[in-house]
């Protein structure tokens, strides 16, 4: 199993072990880059497959403390390994469990909870025949629900949830939301050019908040010359090559 592991580089000091199972996309970075953690904050990434979004936040100033949730074996071996490599085991902390059963962290109410879900429901589109893309792309352990209900339980009051999903999925993700007593407050769309509709949507919720959401300007994704320049930074790049 060891020989399936490589390295992916995300700063001069930072790497992550990846394997074909659980490797990363863009939306990881965007989600990441829309969660913006403080560094006083403690932070709880669910689903966090090779803890790609905590490691991003590992690049600048990184929150206080950061548990990365999986339910998959593999997974969470490899963020063992990353948080090994880089010298973080006193700051992200790898966890083996079913996000249906988390119900707390010793480190008390957290500020922050992120989640990259699954982004079709369980009945819904093909099936993919590897288990870990099964489980990542498809509802089939944990729905956009559950995910709402263990944020809920995690946070304080006043902590947020940030998520990225489909734009067809909007509806049941805000529902979802609210019903777990997280009510959405900034919401943005992911576009890959002002002509295209939008691939993707992040959004945030704080718990116990008063209704009233902000809807920011669309996120493009291509620019110039290939990249926009807030691609570029959120990628901590200086130009198109």
């Amino acid at each position: 199993m060891e020989s399936s592991f490589s390295w992916e580089a995300l700063s001069p000091s930072l790497s992550i072990c990846v394997s074909r199972a659980h490797r990363f996309g863009t939306d990881a970075f965007l989600l990441a880059d829309f969660a913006a953690p403080r560094r006083k904050d403690l932070c709880c990434d669910l689903g966090c497959g090779c803890g790609i979004i905590p490691l991003l936040w590992f690049r600048d100033e990184p929150p206080r403390l950061c548990c990365g949730v999986d339910i998959q074996p593999l997974a969470i071996e490899q963020l063992q390994k990353t948080v090994e490599k880089n010298g973080l085991q006193k700051r992200l902390i790898p966890l083996l469990i079913d996000l249906k059963e988390l119900s707390s962290l010793p480190c008390g109410p957290l500020d922050l909870v992120t989640c990259n879900p699954p982004y079709k429901a369980a009945d819904s589109g093909i099936l993919s025949c590897q288990n870990a893309q099964k489980i990542a792309r498809h509802e089939v352990c944990c729905t956009i629900e559950d995910v709402c209900q263990a944020a809920s339980r995690l946070l304080r009051f006043g902590g947020r949830l940030c998520l990225c999903q489909r734009p067809e999925r909007l509806c049941d993700t805000l529902v979802a939301m609210r019903a777990a007593g997280i009510e959405p407050k900034r919401l943005r769309f992911v576009q890959q050019r002002p002509d295209k509709a939008p691939w993707l949507f992040l959004v945030e919720g704080k718990k116990g908040s008063k209704p009233f959401m902000a809807v920011e300007p669309p996120l493009l994704i291509e620019g110039e010359g290939g990249f926009s320049r807030e691609v570029l930074d959120i990628y901590h790049k200086e130009e198109n090559l």
